[in-house]
């Protein structure tokens, strides 16, 4: 075993005394004067040692107290001098670095403090991972964007987490950043990195909405784009039609039936022509709602009335389904109308005879589903962008303006098929 250094002084001072004590019992035992006089040098001897060892000692003392306080994390204990000149240098070194340490752990609580903060007022979904990609914290808005709060998300791997955004993570393995669209219009940025806690690697992720700013600089493009072309159009028209009316006129004769026929086809067809723009500018000129505090039931039963006769031709089941007595929002009524015309339209040209279109109103929901064709899932997140369409002759504008409706009235809504074959458009509010 490796004595210390504090030991080894204790035993040479012992061994010393020792020797000296037995030659002076040996040598000077006759002279009683000398013996006495050499015993009471050795005494004093003796003193002095063990003050020069308690002295010796002191440091370590003060050393073993300061990595004790250290230990504990206490930077609070500071030591006095004592008069010792070396005792005195130790003790003002260890005050020094005492000091340092408490305010670089002050800085470090305050920098820990401010990023807590500053995370959980982010407009952006923060998810903070521990060192087995388990979920350690998430800031509000990401338990306000998975729904789910933030006990029943700490601990949890993004697998193990039933979310249609978070599925579509986990299936993508690593990423650095990658732009997402949900359900429904919804379009997220997620962006994942790491940091270094305690030399491991540590990974976050955070995921930004960025619905709004892509809407809106859509809109803007295929707007001005709409508008041009409406103003060329009419004006062409406008002029094509006087001149063929002025045409018509003249040739107004049997002998010239199959031209007037021919520019009354010409006529109509450029009015279908300028009607096809017009409903394309009306997605652009889309006002504001005009909201009034609306019976949601009675709005139902209407629009229901007016496409009962659309389904029954087709040979589809047409269901109304009112799980609540009422349901007041302040809406406008004219424009929701226009949704459920839309939504409905679409899911009973998405069935066949023996289908099925059910609409139900639960308190605070509506949703209008089918067991038609179902949606597959490379078109699902293209729905509701503007123009686009799966059907032949369609123009790609009533989930269009669908979308903008809902949207100017702030109710999320969603369009997907479940496993179970049904495809369900969901209106929340």
């Amino acid at each position: 075993m490796k004595l210390s250094l504090r030991t080894k002084y204790l035993l040479y001072i012992i061994a010393v005394h020792a020797a000296l004590v037995f030659l002076i019992f040996k040598w000077l035992q006759e002279n009683k004067l000398l013996f006495i006089i050499s015993e009471v040098l050795v005494l004093i001897s003796v003193g002095v040692a063990i003050q020069i060892y308690r002295a010796f000692g002191q440091p370590s003392q003060f050393i073993s107290s300061g990595i004790e306080a250290i230990k504990d994390q206490d930077f609070t204990i500071k030591f006095v001098e004592t008069g010792n000149r070396e005792v005195d240098g130790l003790i003002e070194v260890y005050n020094l670095m005492i000091d340092q340490l408490r305010q670089e752990r002050t800085k470090q609580m305050e920098q820990q403090f401010f990023l807590e903060k500053l995370i959980e007022a982010s407009p952006i979904a923060t998810l903070i991972f521990d060192f087995d990609g388990r979920i350690a914290s998430a800031n509000p808005k990401a338990t306000v964007l998975l729904q789910q709060p933030d006990s029943q998300l700490k601990g949890h791997a993004l697998a193990e987490i039933d979310h249609p955004l978070l599925n579509q993570l986990t299936e993508s393995g690593d990423f650095e950043t990658k732009t997402i669209k949900g359900s429904g219009v919804e379009t997220y940025r997620v962006q994942r990195s790491h940091f270094m806690d305690r030399g491991f690697r540590r990974d976050f992720m955070l995921i930004e909405e960025l619905t709004s700013e892509i809407l809106e600089s859509e809109k803007k493009a295929y707007s001005k784009v709409i508008r041009m072309m409406a103003h060329e159009v009419n004006n062409s028209i406008g002029a094509i039609n006087s001149i063929l009316n002025v045409t018509k006129s003249f040739v107004a004769t049997p002998e010239q039936e199959d031209v007037t026929h021919a520019l009354q086809v010409a006529i109509e067809r450029n009015d279908r022509l300028n009607l096809f723009m017009r409903r394309f500018a009306d997605v652009v000129r889309l006002p504001p709602p005009q909201k009034n505090r609306t019976d949601l039931v009675e709005v139902i039963r209407n629009v229901g009335l007016l496409m009962q006769p659309q389904a029954e031709a087709k040979g589809v089941g047409f269901r109304l389904d009112f799980q609540t007595d009422a349901v007041f929002l302040p809406v406008d009524v004219v424009q929701v109308e226009q949704v459920l015309v839309n939504v409905i339209k679409n899911a009973i040209e998405a069935c066949t005879a023996g289908q099925t279109v059910e609409v139900v109103l639960k308190n605070n929901q509506l949703l209008v589903r089918d067991n038609g064709k179902p949606i597959s899932p490379d078109l699902e997140t293209n729905l509701f962008n503007p123009f686009f369409s799966t059907k032949p002759d369609g123009q790609g504008i009533g989930l269009t303006l669908t979308r903008d409706i809902l949207l100017n009235h702030g109710f999320p809504f969603s369009l997907k098929t479940n496993p179970d074959g049904w495809t369900e458009f969901t209106i929340s509010w």
